[in-house]
């Protein structure tokens, strides 16, 4: 069908009078999209907000406010802040369009959100080195396991990109008391796929909550609070690249996670150790220990763009 017969002569030389006018209007002004996928999301789009504005019909003030909401989201977005993607977060949206991007209905490792503190360019560390790169408090953990695919053959050459918080509840771009790039990492697997990094122990907690996502958060009395966990990208050649976390936290946290992205498969089954252990002679009791092996499913590879890209000169946490 030619384009010009998506639009309906009548509604292009309509002038709007009434309510039910606007909607079909907008859309036989849009049919004309060259994209075909996005004229089939625009569409949409429109008669979702279309039918969301009728439904609530919101005043005019609620509608300015919204628009300085939405506004302000990209203002408070930075090089070492993102606050939109915290919005979409909270929201739910990204957890359900990771859902819907990935099921794990094939026996891969499920995935998990992003999030906004991925930074990309870590350093690469060694098998068995330490990602914690500035003196941080908390007990010692480590995280060892594998890289397979579907088959259960290790997969050489697998890229790890790990980040986490710190026990304060801060990740480095957010901390001027962290080095650059502390409890961040790159590793790679071998023939025997296998991993093993040295960090901190991963504590809960609490999202940014100076911006308008927090407004928000707190004038529906929501807690801002994350479960305790470590996150994971985890790519290779030949494979659909795994962004993940790996929670380490009690049922009620993962339950009452403010992005709605802990889910039961990726729960990490953390083992304390009160006595030395030898296959970790230099760790100090109590220390923390975990097991957690990888599946990749067949694919491309692809990648991420960054959500921040740098490092705050202060602390915001709220």
């Amino acid at each position: 069908m030619d384009k010009q017969e998506l639009q309906d002569p009548a509604l292009t030389n309509l002038i709007i009078s009434r309510e039910d006018q606007v909607t079909p209007k907008v859309l036989n002004a849009m049919a004309q999209t060259d994209d075909a996928r996005l004229r089939e999301i625009m569409a949409s789009l429109v008669r979702h907000i279309h039918a969301f504005i009728r439904e609530t019909r919101p005043t005019e003030k609620e509608f300015e406010t919204g628009l300085q909401w939405i506004t302000r989201l990209g203002q408070s977005t930075n090089e070492s802040h993102n606050e939109t993607v915290l919005a979409a977060d909270v929201l739910g949206i990204s957890t359900l369009i990771d859902l819907i991007n990935n099921d794990g209905m094939q026996g891969e490792t499920m995935s998990a959100l992003l999030g906004p503190f991925y930074r990309g360019e870590s350093p690469v560390c060694k098998l068995g080195e330490t990602i914690a790169r500035s003196v941080t408090r908390g007990a010692e953990f480590f995280i060892k396991g594998r890289v397979t695919g579907l088959d259960g053959k290790p997969v050489e050459g697998a890229t790890l990109d790990i980040w986490q918080a710190s026990p304060d509840g801060l990740y480095e771009n957010q901390d001027p008391d962290q080095d650059d790039f502390n409890l961040r990492g790159v590793q790679l697997t071998g023939a025997d796929g296998c991993y093993e990094f040295h960090s901190v122990r991963p504590k809960g907690y609490p999202v940014p909550t100076f911006g308008p996502a927090g407004e928000l958060l707190k004038a529906q009395n929501r807690i801002p609070m994350r479960p305790a966990h470590v996150h994971f990208i985890v790519s290779a050649p030949g494979h659909k690249t795994l962004i993940t976390q790996i929670f380490t936290d009690d049922e009620q946290s993962m339950a009452m996670d403010v992005v709605f992205g802990a889910k039961r498969q990726i729960c990490g089954e953390l083992v304390e150790h009160t006595k030395p252990h030898a296959d970790y002679p230099k760790a100090q009791v109590p220390f923390y220990t975990c097991e957690y092996d990888f599946v990749l499913k067949p694919g491309t590879p692809t990648f991420p763009v960054p959500p921040i890209t740098g490092k705050t000169k202060a602390a915001h946490n709220g």
